[in-house]
């Protein structure tokens, strides 16, 4: 039954303490479950990373299931119901480290995948599985590395279902068709340091720097659009003078970040940000780091397939979203021109006790498996 091997997987999963980059065995575990069907299995690691793209098939379309085997620390064990890395079960529920994040979504893709391509072993297009074990942490060498790879050899997707969990209340309520870019800032404003007593003798950068912030504190950087909220600008730290209250700093640093949408670009903001510190005749030096661009999948088949698969196995109208941080959705959209993510219930991710509900799991796996029984049959 699909129950029973959706639930059987996601423990043996969870078994596994795959604290990033470790993957602790979880992709030889998939692997072991997709070669007997006929997936073609490619080992892309790279740097102590473990990265698995499983095939079936050769043509387009190219749907890929998206995902990662590696979780973050539990944190101290002893707060814990039960041991993180042992699945447990209580009041209907799955606990475990991973267990909404993405553990369950990594069984459910895989025995979505086996139901389907036993019903179907010559479907048309491909069905591809890319799975890493470093999304948590600096996410240097995993699905960016596959991806970069993957354009090496001119070899694009079609459709991507990442599985994070995006549900906010039930399974389903929730898609992410898209995220919002993020851009940081490590603003070093430069002044004279010196005694407080005698101001004229230094230039203090906190007050020569505090009518610019409260500039870019106001600014409209854009409206956002039908998906996204409008561009927000966030300092998130400053660091100024030497821990003496008789010292005027000679310099003050400030980091900030965009949290951007599709109607703005990086060069767009950097240029009206730069503008205004040249305004104010600012002394400065600033360091910019793109964490991620901005996606959007549009109404089209994916999103399409994916409403209809929830609404037939839930009976629930789903909503699309673009809200939360990132996800290794804005590299697979270098190469795919529709992406979006769909997962379990999101409430206990990164916790203590984290879970999942027990009875969700069989229900993802089907809502995938009519995903792909739509785009690939």
């Amino acid at each position: 039954m699909a129950t029973d091997s959706t639930v059987a997987l996601a423990e043996a999963l969870i078994g596994r303490p795959s604290v990033t980059p470790d993957d602790q065995g979880c992709m030889d575990l998939i692997r072991n479950q997709l070669e007997p069907l006929g997936f073609l299995c490619e080992d892309l690691s790279r740097h102590g990373t473990t990265n698995l793209l499983a095939r079936h098939g050769q043509d387009h379309p190219v749907l890929c299931l998206a995902g990662h085997t590696d979780v973050v620390p539990p944190g101290p064990r002893e707060q814990w119901q039960s041991d993180p890395f042992t699945p447990s079960h209580r009041d209907g529920r799955l606990y475990g480290r991973g267990a909404a994040d993405m553990k369950s979504s990594l069984a459910a893709f895989v025995t979505a995948a086996q139901t389907f391509v036993r019903a179907h072993p010559d479907h048309p297009g491909t069905l591809a599985l890319l799975l890493t074990s470093d999304e948590e942490g600096d996410a240097k060498d995993g699905t960016v590395a596959v991806v970069e790879a993957l354009k090496a050899r001119d070899e694009t997707l079609d459709y991507c279902i990442v599985g994070e969990p995006t549900a906010v209340e039930s399974l389903g309520d929730t898609v992410k068709n898209g995220r919002r870019g993020s851009l940081s800032g490590k603003l070093t404003v430069k002044g004279i340091q010196g005694h407080i007593a005698y101001p004229h003798l230094a230039r203090n950068p906190i007050h020569q720097a505090a009518p610019a912030i409260g500039e870019l504190a106001a600014m409209e950087w854009d409206q956002g659009n039908e998906f996204f909220p409008p561009t927000s600008w966030q300092i998130s730290n400053i660091r100024g003078g030497t821990g003496a209250t008789n010292v005027i700093p000679g310099s003050v640093e400030i980091l900030f970040n965009f949290r951007f949408s599709t109607a703005s670009t990086p060069d767009s903001l950097q240029r009206r940000l730069t503008a205004v510190l040249a305004k104010h005749g600012l002394d400065y030096d600033l360091v910019w780091t793109l964490n991620a661009k901005p996606f959007l999948t549009g109404q089209g088949p994916l999103v399409c397939a994916a409403q209809a698969a929830i609404r037939e196995v839930t009976g629930r109208e789903t909503e699309l979203s673009t809200t939360g941080g990132t996800s290794d959705g804005r590299f697979i959209a270098d190469i795919c021109p529709q992406v979006i993510e769909l997962g379990p219930v999101n409430a206990s991710i990164h916790k203590i006790d984290e879970w999942v509900e027990v009875a969700d799991l069989p229900r993802l796996s089907a809502i995938y498996q009519r995903i792909l029984e739509q785009l690939l049959n």
